[in-house]
């Protein structure tokens, strides 16, 4: 009853394809009636709640498929394929995006972490992975339709905004997403640091030894956690996220020199060699039979 409630709230106050603001800092609803083929993405840490249709990601060739049953959490900066396919106006793609608050998620990962020794979820030395798909579960289900209630009460929303956002963090925390959150948002976030790092500085030239260094680790263990949370390792990494951010540019209309420039390129063949290689075709080939092919059009903000 609760989730049927959800998609009535966003069903109601998204009569056109795109985003609508809730009134909750981080909390929007969005509607998708045109199919979405996977496209180069990069996902900033989100939570999505989809209520009617269905999204996909891939990151390394691994499929994230997540509909009415499965919510998807993203607690890194990701590059990513992403789509959804079978949008239509019969079956439109309907759904609640939250864009993760750090402050608010660390005040309450720190407090978790204080009344149960630190020592919730995985073992030691194990990293989660960045994506991650949980079930709807009561809570989460429940602390959702609280917030959403909120929708076009601008006084309460206001009042009680945080209160609830908070509540459904809780939530979250607490399901099968909470351990990749905590790993992200808690004390010891190393390698969401480093991720930080890096993707803030994607036309910079950064070694592994530099980002080892600043999280004080070896660099065969820095290697190894970081492949543990983004399935990549930090080489794949940054090229992943230079070429996914390039192809976003390129597909919103940015020549293929300055889309290269911008992601630090400094060869424009050498762009085009591993745009290639990761795309099977020329950028510029790429450009004409993708107009517009920006996967991350439902979840990159």
């Amino acid at each position: 009853m609760s989730k049927e409630r959800i998609r009535e709230i966003v069903a109601r106050r998204t009569s056109a394809d795109g985003f609508v603001e809730t009134g909750v800092e981080g909390v929007q609803l969005f509607r998708l009636t045109t199919p979405l083929h996977c496209a180069p993405a990069v996902y900033e840490p989100c939570v999505v709640a989809i209520v009617s249709g269905s999204k996909e990601a891939i990151v390394d060739s691994q499929r994230y498929r997540y509909d009415q049953q499965k919510y998807f959490c993203c607690t890194l900066s990701m590059p990513v394929e992403a789509g959804a396919p079978e949008a239509s106006p019969k079956n439109p793609l309907l759904g609640v995006y939250l864009s993760l608050n750090t402050r608010v998620l660390t005040e309450l990962t720190i407090a978790m972490g204080s009344v149960s020794d630190g020592r919730r979820g995985s073992q030691v030395g194990s990293q989660p992975p960045g994506l991650a798909l949980a079930s709807w579960d009561e809570k989460f289900t429940d602390a959702l339709l609280r917030l959403l209630e909120l929708e076009g009460k601008q006084e309460e929303a206001s009042v009680l905004g945080e209160g609830r956002l908070r509540e459904l963090y809780y939530a979250i925390l607490k399901g099968e997403a909470g351990e990749s959150l905590r790993h992200s948002f808690g004390v010891g976030n190393e390698v969401g640091r480093a991720i930080h790092h890096l993707s803030s500085r994607l036309s910079e030239v950064v070694t592994i030894e530099e980002l080892a260094a600043r999280a004080g680790m070896s660099r065969a263990v820095f290697h190894r956690k970081f492949k543990q949370a983004t399935a990549m390792s930090p080489i794949q990494f940054v090229k992943s996220m230079r070429l996914n951010k390039a192809a976003m540019r390129i597909a919103q209309g940015m020549t293929v020199n300055e889309a290269a420039q911008e992601v630090g390129y400094q060869s424009s063949s050498q762009f085009s060699r591993d745009f290639k290689k990761r795309y099977g075709q020329s950028p510029k080939i790429w450009s004409q039979s993708n107009p517009g092919a920006v996967g991350g059009l439902v979840l990159e903000k």
